[in-house]
């Protein structure tokens, strides 16, 4: 089933139940899908990467928005953003542990053969690719430096 289904009868769902927050939340995601698919040179159709990469930064958006809350002491929208970022997040596979993560940039180390800090950019190429949507670039980014120097 594809995300583009699964959104549509969570819609009707949430509005049964008359959940306002995971309904916006869900019109939101949804939004994304049909400005992905009607963009000029697209077929329609979305892959399930591209599902994938939507989701995630519909996440990061909820995220960043959550942060600038925090700082700013906006408890009321600060709970709004982070509902819907947990019903976003029910679509997105499960983020790896740090332990997870940690031992599969270890992997790709081996792989590539990186040694110095020199080769971070070698790392970083494949294990963005391999591990998009099980966690965040810039943990992936910060584990890699890390595990390097």
């Amino acid at each position: 089933m594809s995300l583009k289904t699964t959104i549509d009868a969570q819609i009707k769902a949430a509005m049964l139940a008359r959940e306002s927050v995971r309904l916006m939340a869900l019109r939101d995601i949804k939004k994304f899908i049909l400005l992905e698919e009607t963009k000029e040179g697209k077929s329609g159709e979305l892959t399930s990467d591209e599902e994938m990469k939507l989701l995630t930064k519909a996440a990061k958006q909820r995220k960043d928005s959550a942060d600038i809350y925090r700082q700013q002491n906006r408890s009321d929208l600060l709970e709004k953003e982070l509902a819907e970022l947990a019903v976003i997040e029910e679509f997105l596979p499960k983020q790896l542990s740090e332990d997870d993560l940690k031992a599969k940039l270890q992997e790709i180390m081996g792989r590539v053969g990186a040694s110095a800090p020199s080769d971070m950019g070698k790392v970083m190429g494949v294990a963005s690719k391999e591990l998009a949507g099980l966690a965040d670039g810039k943990v992936i980014s910060a584990m890699v430096k890390a595990l390097l120097s």
